[in-house]
């Protein structure tokens, strides 16, 4: 009497399956690394976790060339953007899927306390707060997928050309940006 056709035992195993894939879902969605197109569309943004915390630097412009001219540190105001860490030592949040640390903006040489929340698997969204209070923010594309554990933290060779969709590498790609001595000096 308690015989199952086959098409209705298929049916549940195949709803079963649907229920433990969608719950694998958030765990793809809450990975930040990768390369990330800011909302204006003029640069990159390689974003990688190094020695445990988040990192981001700059890994293409749509106009190379880029100098950190806003620094209030007059003799970093020549230094290139192309490689300048603009994310910084961005620590996970406990149960969220949520980093918290600083971002830079060369646009007004400001350092910001800042939140990175991934947005499914091709949005990132970029909250910065002054004082606290006075906030903005703005969601970013993903444009090269998942970047693995860096070299400088797994001992094992790896490669992060950013030949990301939508664009081409430059001279002088930045690769593995946690061996940047920027973000090397505070990984180590």
């Amino acid at each position: 009497m308690l015989q199952c056709p086959r098409s209705l035992m298929r049916a549940v195993i195949l709803s079963f399956g649907i229920v433990l894939g969608a719950g694998a879902l958030p765990a793809m969605a809450a990975d930040p690394t990768g390369d990330w197109r800011v909302a204006d569309g003029v640069a990159n943004v390689r974003v990688a976790q190094c020695n445990g915390a988040m990192w981001g630097a700059i890994s293409w412009e749509k106009t190379p060339g880029g100098r950190d001219e806003n620094n209030p540190d007059v003799s970093k105001r020549s230094r290139p953007t192309l490689g300048m860490p603009i994310l910084l030592d961005m620590k996970k949040k406990p149960g969220t899927d949520q980093w918290e640390g600083q971002v830079y903006n060369a646009k007004d040489g400001k350092l910001y306390s800042s939140t990175i929340t991934p947005v499914g698997t091709d949005q990132l969204e970029i909250r910065g707060c002054v004082l606290g209070f006075l906030c903005g923010g703005e969601t970013w594309t993903r444009v090269g997928p998942p970047i693995p554990a860096s070299v400088a933290t797994k001992g094992t060779p790896k490669t992060t050309g950013s030949a990301a969709k939508g664009h081409t590498a430059q001279p002088g790609d930045i690769g593995d940006i946690c061996l940047l001595p920027d973000i090397a000096r505070f990984a180590h």
